[in-house]
């Protein structure tokens, strides 16, 4: 669900760049541009508090997502083209219909404006049935023969590319309780994965088997990171993951680089900063034994494959 900051939230956070401002020695206000730049994210932005919504774009295509409350924003933005005028062309893709991907849906504004074509695409067969019952009252005012956009659905082959303009995008299931599937989006040579609401039950190639491809050759992963690795272990079958585990899988396939995302609603700024941090402390071990292991070897055979990786937040854009 989303979880925004409260007024005693902000009023605390203010009270402690304050307290840290003159702690750290600074006493002018001219110094104050140099103390925020010397902070990390989460004390000063944070992390956000949307549920999932992630745009891809490409040179002829843009790609949501799923409609997590972050749509909502996304939408106000796209009413600056084509949108406004009801001659956008829209194309949402879901991983799943979990509510948290879902409940942006009703303030996503496109879909109230005439001429606007909005093309929804998904592998399980319920797609439409969910638009109907999101759009249904007494949940929301108006029915799906109230709004303006004309709505397409589209039903996806699983692991089977799919071909949007200048997009390839293929379809590869994720583990979670109910059916999940991640997006591999492939374009000029670059590639992005999807690989959010996973609890990573299967790691080895073996087990990963037909979805392995999901996790290879890939310029950038956005993975799921709600729990510790200990709380991994409270909540099994909860179907979300921690970051060592998608640290494990992107050193293991030479992936470039991995987005965390998909924090807990009940966790604060700095308990997920204390997860990164333990991520970090996970990932800078796991290279240390593996150059020791190719030192001792003395052969390039037990490559060190070190990636760029961090935990995301609202608004964070990425180019690969």
């Amino acid at each position: 669900m989303p979880s925004p900051l409260t007024p005693i939230d902000v009023e605390r956070k203010i009270k402690d760049l304050f307290r840290g401002f003159f702690e750290q020695g600074f006493k002018k206000k001219t110094d104050v541009p140099l103390y925020l730049k010397s902070l990390p994210n989460w004390k000063l932005g944070g992390y956000g508090g949307n549920t999932p919504c992630v745009e891809v774009s490409a040179a002829k295509t843009q790609i949501i997502v799923d409609g997590g409350s972050g749509i909502r924003n996304l939408g106000i933005e796209m009413m600056n083209g084509p949108c406004a005028e009801g001659k956008g062309e829209v194309h949402i893709f879901f991983t799943h219909f979990h509510w948290d991907h879902l409940i942006g849906l009703p303030f996503f504004t496109p879909l109230f404006v005439p001429g606007n074509q909005i093309h929804v695409y998904a592998v399980q067969p319920e797609l439409e049935s969910v638009f109907q019952t999101v759009f249904r009252k007494p949940y929301f005012p108006l029915q799906l023969k109230d709004l303006g956009a004309t709505i397409h659905y589209h039903r996806l082959e699983p692991r089977k590319p799919f071909k949007m303009k200048d997009i390839q995008v293929t379809p590869y299931q994720l583990d979670h309780p109910d059916p999940c599937w991640g997006y591999k989006f492939e374009y000029g040579g670059k590639t992005y994965s999807h690989c959010v609401d996973t609890e990573c039950t299967r790691i080895s190639r073996a087990q990963l088997g037909e979805d392995l491809p999901l996790y290879q050759n890939v310029d950038l992963l956005v993975f799921d990171a709600q729990y510790t690795l200990l709380e991994t272990l409270e909540k099994v079958h909860w179907g979300h993951a921690a970051a060592s585990l998608g640290l494990d899988i992107a050193m293991r396939e030479g992936i470039k680089q991995v987005i965390f995302m998909h924090h807990d609603p009940s966790s604060n700024d700095k308990k997920i900063s204390t997860a990164e941090a333990q991520a970090r402390k996970y990932y800078d071990t796991q290279i240390s034994m593996a150059k020791k292991a190719q030192q001792r070897k003395k052969t390039e055979t037990s490559e060190v494959r070190e990636l760029k990786w961090s935990f995301g937040y609202d608004g964070l854009e990425i180019e690969i």
